[in-house]
């Protein structure tokens, strides 16, 4: 892609200091490799064959890529995960070599010739890995609905799409033009991949061949595929680019449920979307949510859904225990979400992956604002921070495959609410996260890029919240105490010269500690503990003089 190169150089360059270092299996599967780095993705063109019986499945992926380097390596790395195997690569008409080290099958013979561009299919097959408990855990899904019948889907973000096709594991580099599934299918189902259905084609009685295609840029793992006894639903909704087709496949038996719920909840939580973040990313592509034997994933323009027709999530719950959770079906939202932040803004390596699902949960709460008002999406914020775990650093190490902290979801989402808070001016707020989607419209991107684009747009520059909340597992602790009618304060557990605009309940004025020894006149403010507003993540901890 057009940043392609960019993101070689921050990734190479990047020295993350943790003391562990990354196994070699690790590096070859995360890293920007001389094998990877000479081609750059135009697109992906899969044919897949699942079997039920066996599971087991055959296919075919023919990548179209352009040579980006003078001296490409010797090799071209393709990434598929035993036990699953490459049976035979062909460019034009021949036979290439290729040999295998574990995951990565290194191919030879490839076409090199510089800013040329090449197409190569490689045919394999295999039992693919099996997800456990999906979307968790990635792999195949051989499921059944609740008449028994046959449902099939794939969910891969973490390991990534190798567990099912082969391709470049790597989410720096996007197929420009997007990519193609075709799914063979047994008759008596029917067979949903991402985008539009391009040709649905009866190979005999028993087979049938369903050719899906996107036209955007896509990340490896948003590509997937659900075969199913589906029925459609198909609305169209105006949006801001105009008339947006949106297609609801569900199993035949929760039509109804999918009119009465799925279709009002994802019109209204199109409404704010398209308000806070822009036009939806894909009207090339058109919307569709279908439903899926696990509880969801920003399979983009295609997306999973397993929340039972309910509100809340996890069949009804509410996590916040604020009673906010259960308004509005937080699946929809929070996948739907992922449109504009994960399959149009994408992360470039998945230790950032924070940005992908902190503003997914920023949207959970702009949506609830949005039907009940701004009260109502900051008490639910603040009955999540509990979940919080602090575990380790949100953001992983670089170049490894590595996820960050699960936090990255709440307290991500808390740390872009704290912007929004010590902004206090939510046009500019809306302006940015606008922004955001124009700047980086169907692009990958960095932390770095995020927060310099937050800077420079709010004015202020919040470098230390950054590093702070994204950088470290220590949450910020106010120390107090209140003598002689002031309160004197400072930051601790926290980087190095840290400060942070907050606010304290029961006190007008803003504070602005840091990590040293501050004082503020009460005068008539009659208060004997710390209330940090809810709108922050930090703890107050009063201390004797």
């Amino acid at each position: 892609m057009v940043h392609m190169l960019r993101f070689i150089f921050i990734l190479l360059a990047t020295n993350w200091a943790f003391a562990q270092q990354p196994s070699k299996e690790d590096s070859l599967v995360g890293s920007v490799t001389p094998e990877k780095s000479w081609w750059d993705l135009l697109s992906y063109d899969i044919t897949i064959k699942p079997d039920y019986k066996t599971k087991t499945i055959t296919g075919n992926n023919t990548i179209r890529y352009k040579v980006i380097s003078k001296e490409p390596a010797e090799f071209m790395q393709i990434d598929l995960i035993k036990p699953l195997v490459i049976d035979s690569v062909i460019q034009n008409g021949t036979k290439l070599n290729f040999q295998n080290k574990g995951n990565i099958w290194y191919v030879s013979g490839a076409r090199k010739r510089k800013n040329k561009k090449y197409t190569i299919s490689i045919y394999y097959s295999g039992t693919p890995v099996e997800s456990l408990s999906p979307p968790w855990d990635g792999g195949f899904v051989w499921a059944k609905d609740s008449l028994n019948r046959p449902w099939v889907s794939v969910a891969c973000q973490y390991k990534g799409a190798s567990l099912w096709y082969p391709c470049k594991n790597m989410l720096y580099d996007e197929p420009d033009k997007g990519a193609s599934i075709l799914i063979i299918a047994p008759s008596s189902l029917k067979a949903i991949g991402n985008g539009r259905l391009i040709k649905q084609q009866r190979i005999s009685d028993s087979i049938m061949k369903y050719t899906w295609k996107v036209v955007t840029p896509i990340n490896h793992y948003g590509i997937s595929f659900y075969m199913g006894n589906y029925t459609n639903i198909k609305k169209s909704y105006m949006g801001q680019n105009g008339k947006l087709s949106m297609d609801y496949w569900v199993l035949d038996y929760h039509k109804r449920k999918a009119e009465n719920h799925l279709i009002p909840e994802s019109i209204q939580a199109m409404n704010s979307l398209e308000h806070w973040f822009g036009p939806y990313p894909f009207y090339e592509d058109g919307f569709k949510i279908v439903e899926a034997p696990y509880i969801g994933m920003e399979h983009q323009s295609a997306i999973a859904y397993g929340n039972n027709f309910t509100k809340g999530t996890y069949k009804g719950n509410d996590v916040s225990k604020t009673g906010w959770g259960k308004k509005t079906d937080r699946i929809v939202i929070h996948e739907m979400s992922h449109e504009w932040f994960g399959n149009s803004i994408t992360a470039g390596d998945i230790a950032d992956r924070w940005i992908q699902e902190g503003f997914a949960g920023l949207a959970e709460e702009l949506v609830l604002s949005d039907l009940f008002g701004k009260k109502a999406g900051e008490e639910f914020l603040s009955g999540r921070y509990k979940t919080i775990e602090n575990d380790k650093p949100i953001i992983g190490r670089y170049g490894i495959n590595e996820d960050g902290s699960s936090d990255g979801y709440v307290k991500g989402w808390a740390l872009i609410h704290m912007i929004k808070t010590i902004m206090n001016d939510d046009e500019k707020f809306l302006k940015i996260l606008r922004g955001l989607n124009t700047q980086f419209y169907h692009q990958v991107v960095t932390t770095e890029q995020i927060e310099n684009y937050i800077n420079r747009q709010s004015g202020i520059n919040f470098n230390a919240v950054f590093d702070q909340y994204l950088r470290t597992s220590q949450i910020p602790v106010l120390e107090y105490f209140i003598a002689d009618n002031k309160l004197q304060y400072r930051f601790t557990n926290c980087i190095d010269n840290f400060t942070m605009p907050i606010k304290i309940t029961g006190i007008e004025d803003w504070l602005s500690p840091n990590t040293s020894w501050q004082s503020y006149d009460l005068n008539n403010t009659l208060i004997n503990k710390v209330d940090i507003d809810p709108n922050f993540y930090i703890k107050a901890y009063k201390i004797k003089e």
